[in-house]
């Protein structure tokens, strides 16, 4: 068998691709690889963290089951997976695209044709000027497939996986965000809880304050001035419990509907334990470098992604430029009468290769090139800055958890005061040299000096997780 020597050509042709090759973004290599971020302190290490299950270091076992079923039922994480199908399924026909198609077809004509005469017998007599009815039956097969002359549906194969790729960042991305915001929501209900306690026992000393001060007054050795501050004081602790009960509950419904519940459904299993407890962050974290931050967001990694897609596009649209050839094939069996159709001596067999080429378009290819171009040049634009908010994020996320860590330990450091203060004054007051009134005001002021060590410390787990966010962290 000698080779055809006329295909060469077309094989070269078939070797070429139009467009650019995707070579990366140049600002994914930062300008000093290894640096570590500005805002990093002592308490962060430089080897790059684990991607999932973050959260595990807060060491809370509520928090483990309520990011878990988050994960499994929460419904923006199934519309991102959904569309992640929707792009693999994309990507299928994208490839489908590329080789032969082929259609069964079952064919019956019937024609009237005018000029001619049927005789009694149903057999058309030429000498008339009447008319013939003719039948026409037909099985047969239909092929056809177009040359990837210039790479045109290669490229458009390399976009379809490329969107794939950013599909699956995007579900990466939206676990993110997700146990984010399930940790945050947790933690602030944590806190909630926890001062709601320590106010109701503010507000009850602050009650017991006003019932002795009143007594005093009663006995002349106290004025209606200070019974009327004592009173001013209890309102005001009075007060302060209402929004905590409200932030509580709206913690609560946004943890059921995170969790893919209705409101309430939660309730029972995320009830104030005997002492709400706000969960801490570890000791040290591991943040790594900008270039490992690069590679770990999901946002950037979708965004690279999506540039890649817009580049490949830019081939497909200078592929149809060119001339393009396609080949049809015809095969069939069939006659005038049903009986014709299992007659295999009656088969018939066509080859029709078909040359087009739009070159006479006014500029319509042009033009597409030109969108495409454009829309590359949005994609690396958006790149760029979706690189320098992940950059700032975690510079932002550092720079917070580090000053939170300063103002818990302010904070506790004002508690253990407020303790010793109490304690002392517990002694004076056993001793007999201070009154109910004082003791009862040092522990009022202890409870509140406890709330503010408890919004500390919740504020600094926020920070914590909103680090972990920025890192890119959560993502299975």
């Amino acid at each position: 068998m000698r080779f055809p020597f006329t295909a060469l050509p077309l094989l070269a042709l078939a070797a070429c691709t139009t467009g650019p090759d995707y070579r990366g973004p140049e600002t994914a290599r930062p300008a000093t690889p290894g640096a570590q971020f500005a805002r990093a302190s002592g308490d962060t290490g430089p080897q790059a963290p684990a991607a999932a299950a973050w959260w595990t270091a807060l060491n809370d076992p509520v928090l483990d089951t309520l990011e878990t079923r988050a994960l499994a039922a929460n419904p923006g994480v199934a519309a991102a997976e959904a569309r992640m199908r929707q792009a693999r399924a994309s990507l299928r026909s994208e490839r489908a695209n590329a080789l032969p198609s082929t259609n069964a077809s079952a064919l019956y004509v019937h024609a009237t044709v005018p000029g001619l005469d049927l005789n009694d017998s149903g057999d058309s007599d030429q000498s008339g000027g009447g008319s013939e009815s003719l039948n026409f039956y037909n099985l047969g097969f239909d092929a056809s497939w177009e040359a990837d002359l210039w790479g045109g549906k290669r490229r458009g194969v390399e976009a379809a996986r490329a969107q794939l790729d950013a599909a699956q960042a995007d579900v990466a991305d939206a676990q993110v965000s997700l146990t984010a915001e399930i940790a945050q929501a947790y933690v602030h209900l944590r806190d909630r809880q926890q001062r709601i306690a320590l106010a109701r026992d503010a507000l009850a000393r602050q009650r017991e304050m006003l019932r002795l001060t009143e007594q005093r007054h009663a006995q002349g050795t106290a004025s209606a001035l200070d019974v009327e501050r004592q009173r001013h004081l209890a309102e005001q602790a009075d007060a302060a419990l209402p929004p905590l009960a409200a932030e509580r509950d709206g913690y609560l419904n946004a943890l059921a509907t995170l969790a893919g519940e209705a409101p309430g459904a939660l309730d029972g299993m995320l009830a104030a334990p005997s002492k709400a407890i706000v969960p801490l962050p570890p000791a040290q974290v591991a943040v790594g470098d900008p270039a490992e931050l690069l590679k770990r967001r999901p946002d950037v990694r979708a965004a690279e992604r999506r540039f890649a897609a817009a580049t490949a596009k830019i081939g497909v649209a200078e592929a149809a430029r060119f001339p393009s050839i396609s080949f049809m094939g015809l095969i069939g069996i069939g006659g005038t009468s049903p009986g014709d159709l299992v007659d295999f001596d009656k088969l018939a067999a066509i080859a029709m290769p078909r040359l087009s080429w739009s070159f006479l378009d006014f500029g319509r290819n042009a033009a597409r090139v030109g969108q495409a171009e454009g829309a590359r040049d949005e994609a690396a634009a958006h790149y760029r800055q979706a690189v320098l908010d992940a950059l700032r994020d975690g510079e932002d996320a550092l720079s917070r958890f580090g000053n939170g860590r300063l103002s818990v330990a302010s904070a506790a450091r004002s508690k253990a005061s407020a303790d010793r203060t109490a304690a002392l004054t517990r002694q004076r007051f056993e001793a007999g040299a201070a009154t109910r009134i004082q003791l009862l005001d040092a522990e009022r002021q202890s409870l509140s000096a406890a709330q503010s060590l408890s919004q500390a410390t919740a504020a600094m787990t926020a920070d914590y997780i909103a680090l972990q966010k920025a890192l890119g962290l959560g993502w299975r």
